[in-house]
Order: C-alpha cells, then sequence, then structure tokens
C-alpha cells in the first residue's frame, strides 16, 4: 500500500508540537523551583541589650491611718452626746456618756461588802494582836489559840482582798459608761441619738455608736503583680493623682511591703504613707498610682513590631545562616514602643523587624 504523504506530514507536526508543549513545561517547572529557592530579601537588625526605665500604672486606694468604730460594752441608753459627723477630737477626749441604773446599785452593794469585810477584819486583827502579846508571857495563852486567831485573821484578810476586788470591777464597769477618743482625729459616722439603747450583743448592737479616723495622715495601699515585685523597695517614690483633683500630682514614699504573695491575686500588698494635711484627700479614694521601674542591668530590648504573639506562643524570628529559626521568648517590662525580653538569645543575632505567620522556619531569606 503506498503512503499518504498529507498524512505522514501531519503526524509530523502533530508530534513536533507535544515535543514543544513538554519541554516547555518543563522549563516553566525549572523556573519555579529556581523562584521558590531564591531568598526573600528581608529587613533585619542587630539584637542589643538596653536599660528599659518604665512606669507601671496600677489603682490604689487611699484609707484612713487609723480607724475605730466604737461599740457599747454594757447595756445602757445613750445619756449624753458631745460630738456629731466632721467634729474634730482629740485623744482622751469626752465623746458621749452612758447610763445603766442597775450599776448604781451594784456599787452600791460592793461598797457595802467591802465596809462589811473591813470591819472583820479589823476586828480578828485587833483579836490576833492582843493575844500575841499576851502570849509572850509563858502559860498565859495556849498555842491552840493563837493559831485560831491567826487563820481567822488570814481568812478575814482574804475576804477583805475580795471584795475590794468587786468593787474595783464595779467601778471598772462605770468607767465603761463613759465613751473617750483613742487618738486623735475626726468622727465620720454615728449611728446612735439621745436616748437609744445600745449594748454588747442583742438590739442596739449591730452598728457601732461613732466611727473615728486619723486623716492628717493617710495609708495608700497597691497590689504589685508578681513579675515586678522584685523592683520595688522600702523608702521609692512614687506619685499618684485622684479624680477630684486631676491636674495635681501627690507624692508619697514606701512605707510597709507585705513580703508575700496574695494567693488568689499573685500580688505583693505594698503600703505608703500619705501627708494629708490640707484634707484634699479622702479615705476610699481611688487613685491612679504611677510607679517607677528603673533598669538594675541590661537586658535585650526590642521594638514592639517585632514580637510576633500567636496562639502557640510569644516568638522573635531570628536570622541564622540566611534561615529563618523561631525563636520562643517571655516579655519583660514594656514601654509605649520597646519591650523587655528574655530567651535563648545573644548579643548582634539579627532578628527580623516585622515578622508575620507567612515567614516559615528555614525559609531562605537576605537580611
Amino acid at each position: 500500500m503506498k503512503a499518504n504523504p498529507f498524512l505522514n506530514t501531519l503526524t509530523l507536526a502533530g508530534g513536533i508540537a507535544l515535543l514543544s508543549t513538554i519541554i516547555g513545561c518543563s522549563a516553566n517547572t525549572e523556573k519555579n523551583a529556581v523562584k521558590t529557592e531564591q531568598a526573600v530579601a528581608i529587613a533585619t537588625f542587630k539584637l542589643k541589650k538596653d536599660k528599659l526605665n518604665t512606669t507601671l500604672q496600677l489603682p490604689g486606694e487611699l484609707s484612713a491611718y487609723q480607724q475605730v468604730d466604737l461599740y457599747a460594752k454594757i447595756s445602757s441608753f445613750i445619756k449624753t452626746l458631745k460630738v456629731d459627723i466632721g467634729s474634730q477630737v482629740v485623744k482622751g477626749q469626752l465623746l458621749m456618756t452612758l447610763e445603766a441604773p442597775e450599776t448604781n446599785s451594784q456599787l452600791a452593794a460592793a461598797q457595802s461588802r467591802l465596809k462589811s469585810q473591813e470591819a472583820l477584819y479589823t476586828a480578828s486583827k485587833a483579836n490576833y494582836d492582843r493575844l500575841y502579846e499576851t502570849s509572850k508571857t509563858p502559860g498565859t495563852i495556849s498555842k491552840n489559840d493563837l493559831d485560831q486567831a491567826t487563820a481567822r485573821r488570814n481568812s478575814d484578810l482574804a475576804q477583805f482582798e475580795a471584795a475590794k476586788a468587786a468593787r474595783k470591777e464595779v467601778a471598772a464597769i462605770r468607767d465603761y459608761l463613759e465613751i473617750r477618743a483613742p487618738f486623735s482625729g475626726i468622727i465620720t459616722a454615728r449611728n446612735v441619738n439621745l436616748g437609744a439603747y445600745v449594748g454588747p450583743s442583742g438590739k442596739g448592737s449591730e452598728f457601732p455608736l461613732l466611727t473615728l479616723q486619723e486623716q492628717k495622715n493617710l495609708r495608700l495601699a497597691v497590689s504589685i503583680p508578681e513579675m515586678y515585685t522584685g523592683y520595688l523597695k522600702t523608702g521609692d517614690q512614687v506619685s499618684f493623682t485622684v479624680k477630684s483633683v486631676p491636674d495635681q500630682v501627690f507624692i508619697a514614699k514606701v512605707k510597709r511591703m507585705s513580703g508575700a504573695l496574695d494567693l488568689r491575686l499573685r500580688s505583693e500588698k505594698v503600703e505608703m504613707d500619705v501627708p494629708n494635711m490640707s484634707k484634699k484627700l479622702l479615705p476610699g479614694m481611688i487613685a491612679e498610682v504611677h510607679i517607677p521601674l528603673p533598669a538594675a542591668a541590661s537586658t535585650f530590648v526590642i521594638p514592639r513590631g517585632s514580637l510576633l504573639e500567636t496562639a502557640e506562643g510569644i516568638y522573635v524570628l531570628k536570622s541564622q545562616n540566611n534561615k529563618i529559626e523561631k525563636v520562643p521568648v517571655k516579655k519583660g517590662r514594656e514601654s509605649e514602643d520597646k519591650i523587655e525580653i528574655f530567651g535563648n538569645l545573644k548579643a548582634d543575632d539579627l532578628l527580623v523587624a516585622k515578622p508575620n505567620e507567612e515567614i516559615r522556619t528555614g525559609q531562605l531569606v537576605q537580611p
């Protein structure tokens, strides 16, 4: 059979076209592979140590330097009331007097018993003294009579001392009918009126008679988070503001540190003493406290934007031999644009300036 020249020509043309397509695809694949292996230019910087001085802002609460709620020791009635809310008082000043009629009869009974026991003791002592003097003459007084007189005298003396103690106890109870200021300050609460019944228990004891506060000095209490407890010490100065006078900055010094963490808040309670002679500050105010955190030593500090925070953790991206390496770190103190980090890093490491999750570990980069 004779070959068809046209069919041969068509077959040859199709083979050439197919071969060209295969060669083109291979070339594109090789180009893509080369393109994938090429290093990507990326902005980096050298890691350096620096001292980061920051300020920690925390809420604090002002409270009175001293505060006491005054209650009635015995069941009684309000007889006189000499102070009211806002009254300035001094230590030992009489604030109110109470009235308990039954204590008058108790005191009279105690005094009567005291006089009776005193008379018995005086008589038994005189009898003993006479017998003792007589016994100095041999054969006049038997030893048994003298011993009985001695025992009688000692018994009456004991009863006399008990009567004196009982009278002293009743007198002490009567002293509780006078309520006096335990320290100088201001009366901030009054919960009773003249004639009201008060007592140590039951109705009349639900609320204190008076509340006394010392406000010339206040306490400022702040809870310092665990990670910042090492930066603060006794004597450090802090500043704070309050909403009532937002344009004024107040100064206080750290006076007391608890030395232990609150198990619920994981923080340490710190107290500052605040002079308040001007009375601009009041107990119960919430203060915005600014606590300086000076750097004691140099640490690694990077821009905030160089930290990569993901669901898996906190990282920085390091260029090691032109390949990306993820390094887990922990955050320290922070400022507006910088942050302190701790991790397996050393000075002059190349870190990616603006990392993101699209940059993969092992990726070739050109710093």
